[in-house]
C-alpha cells in the first residue's frame, strides 16, 4: 500500500496485497516428520503428499488468475524464526528470481505455509518482490468471490484482522506526528499507531454490522421452524462438488466450476423429497486445509446454517487421491464449530464424482459402503450425471423422519381450517375422502406432536 493510500487504507483493506500480480513463483515449504529419536524420516507421515499440497497451492493461486511460473517443493527440517526457510533455499529461490527473461520477471512469491510478519518481511527483502502466505492468498479469494454485502463484510473483517500485524510492511509514512499546536505539542501518536486505531475503530464497526446480520438470521431460522421444513446444510473441501449437487438437488443454477472456492455466498433453496415432502437445502462455503482461523471466525454467522442443520451433508471428492486428508481437514473445521463428526449421528457422507472412478475402484468403495453402520450411511453419487441422487434423496428423508412421529387422524372435510393447519404445520403423508371425512396419515416435529394429537385427536402409527 503506497503513502498516498493512507486515508483509505483502513477502510479498504483488500486494495494492499495482490494487484496487477501476473507470474508468481508457489514454494512449498512443508515441514518433514521425525522419528520418535528425533532424527527426519526420510519419507513422510503428513496425511497429505507434499506433491498433492502443492498442485493445491497452486491451484489457489490460479483462482485469482496468477499465472505459476515456478513451483518450488522445499521440504525443512525445522522452521527459521527469520525467515521460515534455510539459507540455502532463501538463496536458491532469489536465483530463480533473478534468472526470469527480461519483461517476465516474478512479481509475487506464495509461500504455502502460514508467514509471521517479521518472516513475510524478510523474504520480501531477499527477493525484492511481494511475498503472500497461504492466509494471505485465501483472504484475496474470498475477497474476489464475495457478492452479497455479508460477503464482503465477512471478508473485510478477516482481512483487518489478518492486516493489523502486518502495518509494518504494508506502510512507509511512520513518521511521528506532533501532538497539540504550534510548537508547544508533545510528540503525538505514530502513523502506525493511528493507522492500528483506524483498523480497530473499522473492526469494531463491521462486528456490529456482523451482530445484526446474526439477529438477522436467527429470525429466519425461526421462522422455518414454524413451518414443516427442515435443514440440510451441505459441507466438504473446496471443488468436491457441492454447487453442482445442490444444482442437481433443487434444479438451481448457483455457479459451479471446477475451481478453488468457485462460490462463496451461502445459498438456501427448496429440495422436494420423494414422498412430497420439503426441505431446505444450504450450500455453504468449501473448506480447504489450513483454513484462516480469522476466515472460521468471521464467516461463524454464515456457518451458523451448519449448527442449526437437521442433517449435514459431508461431500467428498471420492476420486480425489488425497480423499481421505481432505475429509480430516472438513472434519477439523466441523470440530472447531463445535460438531463432533464422530459423535453427530445427523452426518451423512456423499461420495461424489463416481464416475470419475473406473469399474474396480467403484467396486471397491460399494464393498466399504456396504459394511458401514446404519447410523453412519455413505452414499456413491455423481452430481454432474445423477447417478445415486434418488437414493440420497430417501436417505435424506428418512433421516428427517427418524425424529418426527407419524400420527393417523380423521377430520371432517368441513373443517378447512383445521386442514389447512395441517398442511402448514405438518407434512401429509396421505390424505383419502371417505364418507365425508378426510382420513389422513401425517407427520409432525415433537414439538407439534400434543397440539395434534389433542386437537384432532390422532393417534400415533404403529411400526
Amino acid at each position: 500500500m503506497e503513502p498516498r493510500d493512507r486515508d483509505r487504507g483502513a477502510d479498504h483493506p483488500k486494495s494492499a496485497d495482490v494487484q496487477n500480480t501476473g507470474r508468481v513463483i508457489v514454494v512449498g515449504p512443508y515441514l518433514r516428520a521425525r522419528r520418535g529419536d528425533g532424527a527426519l524420516q526420510s519419507g513422510t507421515s503428513d496425511a497429505r503428499d507434499f506433491e498433492a499440497r502443492l498442485d493445491e497451492a497452486k491451484g489457489l493461486a490460479r483462482a485469482i488468475d496468477l499465472t505459476v511460473a515456478e513451483a518450488v517443493l522445499a521440504p525443512i527440517g525445522q522452521i527459521r524464526p527469520a525467515t521460515y526457510l534455510g539459507k540455502g533455499k532463501v538463496d536458491e529461490i532469489a536465483g530463480l528470481i533473478a534468472g526470469q527473461m527480461p519483461g517476465h520477471g516474478i512479481e509475487l512469491v506464495v509461500m504455502d505455509c502460514a508467514l509471521s510478519p517479521i518472516q513475510q518481511r524478510n523474504l520480501e527483502k531477499a527477493w525484492n518482490t511481494k511475498v503472500l502466505d497461504r492466509t494471505g492468498l485465501i483472504l484475496e479469494i474470498f475477497g474476489r468471490r464475495a457478492k452479497t454485502k455479508e460477503g464482503s463484510l465477512q471478508v473485510e473483517l478477516a482481512h483487518l484482522n489478518y492486516q493489523r500485524s502486518r502495518l509494518v510492511r504494508s506502510w512507509t509514512h511512520l513518521e511521528r506526528q506532533r501532538g497539540g499546536f504550534g510548537f508547544m505539542g508533545g510528540p503525538g501518536e505514530t502513523q502506525i499507531e493511528a493507522d492500528r486505531r483506524l483498523i480497530s475503530e473499522r473492526i469494531s464497526r463491521l462486528e456490529n454490522e456482523l451482530k445484526k446480520v446474526q439477529a438477522t438470521r436467527r429470525l429466519h431460522r425461526a421462522g422455518r421452524q414454524r413451518v414443516p421444513y427442515r435443514v440440510v446444510a451441505l459441507v466438504g473441501y473446496t471443488n468436491a462438488g457441492k454447487s453442482t449437487l445442490f444444482n442437481r438437488l433443487t434444479r438451481a443454477d448457483v455457479q459451479a466450476a471446477d475451481m478453488l472456492f468457485a462460490t462463496l455466498d451461502p445459498t438456501l433453496r427448496a429440495i422436494s423429497l420423494p414422498h412430497g415432502g420439503k426441505a431446505m437445502l444450504s450450500d455453504t462455503v468449501g473448506f480447504i486445509s489450513n483454513l484462516p482461523t480469522q476466515l472460521v471466525a468471521a464467516f461463524r454467522a454464515t456457518l451458523e446454517e451448519v449448527l442449526e442443520a437437521d442433517v449435514i451433508l459431508h461431500v467428498r471428492d471420492i476420486s480425489h487421491e488425497d480423499a481421505e486428508a481432505q475429509q480430516q481437514d472438513v472434519e477439523m473445521v466441523l470440530s472447531q464449530l463445535g460438531i463432533d463428526p464422530e459423535a453427530s449421528d445427523n452426518i451423512i457422507e456423499v461420495w461424489n464424482k463416481v464416475d470419475c472412478l473406473d469399474d474396480a475402484g467403484r467396486e471397491n468403495l460399494e464393498n466399504i459402503a456396504a459394511r458401514r453402520p446404519p447410523e453412519r450411511p455413505c452414499l456413491l453419487v455423481s452430481a454432474a450425471t445423477g447417478e445415486g441422487v434418488d437414493a440420497l434423496l430417501q436417505t435424506i428423508e428418512d433421516r428427517l423422519a427418524a425424529a418426527r412421529t407419524t400420527l393417523d387422524l380423521s377430520i371432517d372435510a368441513a373443517d378447512g381450517a383445521g386442514i389447512s393447519w395441517l398442511h402448514r404445520n405438518a407434512e401429509v403423508l396421505n390424505k383419502e375422502l371417505h364418507d365425508g371425512r378426510y382420513e389422513m396419515t401425517v407427520r409432525v416435529d415433537p414439538s407439534k406432536r400434543d397440539i395434534v394429537v389433542d386437537r384432532y385427536q390422532a393417534v400415533p402409527r404403529v411400526a
